[in-house]
C-alpha cells in the first residue's frame, strides 16, 4: 500500500487542529484477544481530554484490511491514534493507508518488525490448537508472558484477560492471528512518520521488549520514549495510572514540539 505522507507545515498547525474540537478524536486499537476492557482505564481517565473510540480488529484476516475497517468506522475525519501490541501493527498500517489523518501516534508494547519464521510458526500451532478445540487454553498458556511475574496473583487483572479471550473468541482470534501473520515489515515506514510520536511499553513485557520499542524511537524523528517500572506487556492494564498520565501528556497540544528523548515511568 502507498504511504500516503502528510506535507510538512507549520509546526504549531496539528496543535490548531487539535484545539479546534473541544476533544480531540482518539482511536484506541486494542491487542490481540482484547477488546474495549484493554483500554478501560484509560477510557475513564482521558474522559475529559479525549473523545475515545476503540477500534473492532476482529473481522478481517489481513492487516491491510484489518487497517482499512479501522479507518472507515473511526467516527472522526483526524484523529490521534493509540494502539497496543497487535493494535501497535495496526495502528501502523493504518499510516500507510491514510497518515495524513492520524494527528498523533502512540505505539504501546508493540514493534515494527514482521515476525520471524518462528513466531509465525508458534502462532500457526496456535490456529491449529484454536481449531481443534482448544482455544480456552490459549489465554492460560500465554499469560506468563503477558503480565510482569507480581501480577500473576492478580485474580481481577487474570480475570479481565480471560473475559476478553472469551468475548473475542476462536473464530476472531484465528482471524487476528492470520491478520498478524500477513503483516508487513514497517521499519521502512518508521522515518516517514511526522505526526508527534509516542512509545511506551513495560519495562519486563517478555513478549517485545525494550531494544525493539528503542528501535522505533530511532527511527521516528521527535519521537517519546517512556518506560512503565515493574510492568509486563498489558501495560494499560497492568499499570492503568501510569500509562494514562503518560497517554495524556502525549495528547496535549505542547507535545508536537517535543523532540525524540526517553523517560522513566515509576
Amino acid at each position: 500500500m502507498h504511504f500516503a505522507s502528510r506535507p510538512k507545515s507549520d509546526p504549531t498547525h496539528d496543535d490548531i487542529v487539535m484545539t479546534l474540537r473541544a476533544k480531540p478524536g482518539l482511536v484506541l486499537v486494542p491487542g490481540l484477544l482484547c477488546d474495549e476492557l484493554m483500554w478501560r482505564p484509560q477510557l475513564a481517565a482521558l474522559a475529559a481530554v479525549a473523545d475515545c473510540w476503540v477500534a473492532d480488529h476482529t473481522r478481517s484476516e489481513t492487516m491491510a484490511e484489518v487497517a482499512a475497517d479501522a479507518l472507515r468506522d473511526a467516527p472522526f475525519e483526524k484523529f490521534a491514534l493509540a494502539g497496543l501490541s497487535m493494535g501497535g501493527y495496526v495502528a501502523l498500517q493504518m499510516m500507510r493507508q491514510a497518515a495524513q489523518r492520524v494527528l498523533k501516534l502512540a505505539l504501546l508494547d508493540t514493534t515494527a518488525r514482521a515476525d520471524t519464521s518462528e513466531q509465525t510458526q508458534r502462532r500457526r500451532d496456535l490456529i491449529s490448537l484454536a481449531e481443534r478445540g482448544r482455544f480456552l487454553g490459549i489465554t492460560d498458556a500465554l499469560l506468563p508472558l503477558l503480565i510482569h511475574p507480581s501480577q500473576l496473583a492478580n485474580r481481577e487483572l487474570a480475570s479481565t484477560i480471560k473475559r476478553m479471550a472469551k468475548n473475542t473468541g476462536r473464530d476472531a482470534f484465528i482471524r487476528q492471528e492470520r491478520a498478524i501473520i500477513s503483516r508487513s515489515d514497517s521499519l521502512p515506514l518508521l522515518p516517514r512518520i511526522a505526526c508527534p510520536t509516542l512509545i511506551l511499553c513495560g519495562r519486563q513485557d517478555a513478549l517485545i521488549p525494550i531494544a525493539l520499542h528503542e528501535e522505533m524511537a530511532a527511527r521516528i524523528s521527535g519521537s517519546r520514549l517512556e518506560i512503565v517500572e515493574e510492568c509486563g506487556h498489558l501495560s494499560t492494564l497492568e499499570r492503568p495510572v501510569e500509562t494514562s498520565a503518560a497517554l495524556a501528556r502525549w495528547l496535549e497540544p505542547s507535545r508536537s514540539s517535543v523532540r525524540s528523548k526517553s523517560r522513566r515511568v515509576k
